[in-house]
């Protein structure tokens, strides 16, 4: 008997089928910078120096979590690429950076051309929201790591901002305004506890309908993650944003302190914005404890960016013509001691 490689699992002519299908889909990305298709061994992106004084590369990489289980239950694949996306630009924007490209790997148990089709399409779908080159992949068959219907997904991006421009929270000070920014809902982060919430304790099927979200579990808990790059970019050609945070694993109270100095604290008004009914059927549903809460989930808010005082106004201004959902939720603070809490929930 004679084995060969699709015998052991892997169908590379199922990988080169793919390759094939999605070459247009990749096309439908490109940016000027971009150097040849897909196919090759890299991906190929010149710099247009000339248009920066003091260019900095900025990158990032993070996938979605088991926010993929729910795909798998739903059967439903179209939505998930453009979280894979938003989760690594959004962190990019946090600096001040413009994404530039973007690459994505895509493990599996058993190559199914038609769906992984559909994946990367919400992959493109991704990068034209956020202005950026899909310029490379990876596609990887591995039987007996994961079963035939699995497959697991992460990305990689690499943005650019001028070094004056870098966003790092080192301008914030005492009095400066904290606005957030709607989200979506769960967008890619909380899903263990989000789904042992729901299947396990509340007991919904994956298409059960829920009369306080208006919709099916499924359609809720796979709306795609916000992307805020276009928003951001548009604020940062006429006002100084002093911090961004991109709330994601780890809610408010372990983001937030990643661009505070030692004696610096945020104080939010938690009754400033309107939750969403999935966070409250959450806390209910699981008697989840309202600071756990802050710390696994966005609770309504993707993004939160810092402003000085005498912007604040013009901010929201602005956010409310490219029709965001913004509200403000807080301010800066001086803390006495570094040791003492980052983020204070106003009473």
């Amino acid at each position: 008997m004679t084995l060969t490689y699709k015998d052991a699992g892997v169908n590379i002519d199922a990988q080169d089928e793919f390759v094939s299908a999605i070459k247009n889909i990749v096309k439908s990305t490109s940016r000027p910078e971009v150097l040849g298709g897909i196919g090759g061994f890299a991906g190929r992106f010149r710099l247009d120096t000339g248009n920066y004084k003091d260019p900095i590369l900025v990158s990032s990489t993070d996938g979605v979590g088991t926010k993929l289980k729910v795909a798998f239950m739903a059967d439903k694949h179209d939505t998930i690429g453009i979280d894979l996306v938003a989760m690594v630009v959004n962190d990019l924007i946090v600096d001040g950076a413009q994404p530039l490209f973007f690459l994505d790997y895509m493990a599996c148990g058993q190559l199914n051309v038609e769906r992984a089709k559909v994946i990367l399409e919400g992959v493109a779908a991704g990068c034209r929201e956020a202005g950026c080159a899909l310029i490379g992949g990876e596609t990887a068959e591995m039987p007996g790591i994961y079963s035939t219907d699995e497959y697991d997904l992460a990305g990689f991006g690499v943005g650019v901002v001028e070094a004056d421009k870098i966003i790092d929270g080192s301008r914030t000070a005492q009095g400066d305004v904290v606005i957030g920014i709607s989200s979506s809902g769960l967008h890619s982060n909380g899903f263990s506890l989000a789904r042992k919430v729901l299947f396990d304790a509340a007991g919904y099927k994956i298409d059960s309908y829920v009369p306080e979200l208006g919709r099916t579990v499924a359609d809720e808990l796979l709306t795609p993650t916000r992307i805020y790059v276009k928003t951001v970019l548009n604020l940062m050609r006429d006002f100084e944003l002093k911090a961004l945070v991109h709330i994601t694993g780890g809610g408010f109270w372990d983001n937030i302190p990643r661009v505070l100095s030692p004696r610096s604290r945020v104080v939010i008004n938690p009754g400033s914005w309107e939750v969403p009914p999935v966070f409250k059927l959450i806390g209910s549903a699981g008697n989840v404890a309202q600071e756990e809460m802050f710390r696994t989930f966005n609770m309504g808010i993707g993004m939160i960016m810092v402003v000085g005082e005498k912007d604040a106004d013009d901010v929201m201004l602005r956010l409310k013509g490219l029709k965001e959902s913004a509200q403000i939720i807080g301010y800066i603070d001086s803390r006495a001691a570094a040791e003492d809490p980052a983020v204070v929930f106003a009473e």
